[in-house]
């Protein structure tokens, strides 16, 4: 079945474009934000007549230029349509009143990774408050989450909340964009002008996207979201950000690696999961190889490390389960290293005074698991599947699919 995209939608249902007649509207999108013919939201809304007045980028930029996290982008005009382009990831991060100006209807139209700390999640949140503040009108043109339906990771302690941390929901969340939305108007009591323009035909448990339509290109919604692999493993590798070891960056597969490290064995490590938790591995393959980041860790070295395939027909959709198999990864290197140097002190994400592995986890509990030569598996196990189980309750009235 064809998917249709909720920017495919609304481009195709004049019904929907006669809600936007004589309103200003405004475009929160990425490179990422295009339609089945891969023409840019922005460029295909002009085309249609749309009275776009404004548009937005988020962290990486409208262009998705920008690397790193807390790297900025500045406002600027649009060379081509003259309208003003705001960063929501610059001097600013929550929309400033001039900016909720700008427009009437605000429509977000971004591609998520389906995981907590993907700070776009945060960026729906920011619109959402300002434009209960400003009377003005949310719309989400909803795009697949390309992790599908699973749920994973313990929930965000209340007070641990940050820019990749929008509420009490677990790493691997499960929901598409406009399903969180009403979420996060659930939740916080928000009394916004909100809607969702859903898609039709996406079927988030089906082989073999499991989330991704098979039908539909991938685009990078940011630099080093190049492939479906990457997207279903970031709920894990993810933490890495928060670690000494490398995950990737610097290289063609950034975010698909489970370590690497000059100093440590890949080899000994897969052996000491393997021995650990063998049921958290599966769903996945991983392969021993080798790194040699050309910029951000262990740059210019040449460091062993893990590789996750879960993808084709190595990927079991059911059983794959990323956040506990880097949670594993941690520990096995623990334990057979009672002294690294493993958690990255340094500011991450504008948080200034807590480890970025507990900013990260929203909490620090994995990280208290992971150095607690006492606990098991099964430890973080317990936590994690009463978490999971009290999400996966509280969201079931929300999906759309």
């Amino acid at each position: 079945m064809t998917v249709l995209f909720g920017i495919d939608r609304l481009l195709a249902e004049p019904e929907l474009q006669a809600r936007l007649s004589g309103k200003r509207v405004a475009l929160v999108a990425h490179p990422a934000s295009v339609t089945a013919d891969l023409t840019h939201s922005l460029d295909a809304l002009m085309a249609a007549g749309i009275n776009v007045t404004s548009a937005f980028g988020p962290q990486h930029g409208l262009k998705g230029d920008k690397q790193d996290n807390m790297v900025e982008t500045a406002d600027e005009t649009d060379p081509h349509y003259g309208i003003p382009v705001f960063s929501l990831y610059g001097e600013v991060r929550r929309p400033s009143g001039q900016m909720m100006s700008s427009a009437d209807v605000f429509l977000f139209d971004l591609q998520d990774l389906g995981c907590r700390i993907y700070t776009f999640v945060t960026t729906l949140l920011y619109l959402l408050e300002e434009a209960e503040k400003h009377g003005k009108e949310v719309w989400v043109l909803d795009r697949p989450n390309p992790a599908g339906r699973p749920v994973e990771g313990t929930l965000l302690v209340t007070g641990q909340e940050s820019f990749v941390g929008a509420g009490p929901m677990p790493m691997r969340h499960g929901l598409t964009m406009g399903e969180m939305g009403h979420w996060f108007i659930e939740h916080f009591g928000l009394k916004v002008d909100y809607n969702v323009v859903e898609m039709t035909g996406w079927q988030p448990a089906s082989a073999p996207g499991f989330g991704w339509p098979e039908d539909r290109v991938w685009i990078n919604p940011s630099p080093n979201a190049a492939n479906i692999n990457m997207a279903r493993a970031y709920a894990g590798t993810v933490m890495i950000e928060g670690a000494n070891i490398s995950e990737g960056r610097g290289t063609t597969r950034p975010l698909e690696v489970l370590l690497g490290a000059p100093d440590l064995d890949a080899a000994k490590i897969h052996a000491e999961m393997k021995r650990m938790a063998p049921h958290w591995l599966a769903g996945c393959a991983l392969r021993e190889c080798y790194i040699e980041p050309t910029f951000h860790k262990h740059q210019g070295q040449l460091c062993s490390a893990l590789m996750i395939h879960a993808e084709g027909p190595l990927y079991d959709h059911a059983s794959f389960r990323p956040w506990r198999l880097q949670a594993l990864a941690f520990k096995a290197i623990r334990n057979l290293h009672p002294d690294y140097d493993l958690w990255r002190n340094f500011p991450y994400e504008y948080e200034l005074d807590r480890l970025a592995i507990d900013v990260i986890n929203g909490g620090p509990i994995l990280r208290q698991w992971v150095d607690d030569a006492a606990l098991g598996p099964d430890d973080l196990d317990r936590i994690a599947s009463a978490d999971e189980a009290a999400w996966t309750e509280t969201i079931a009235r929300h999906l759309l699919y």
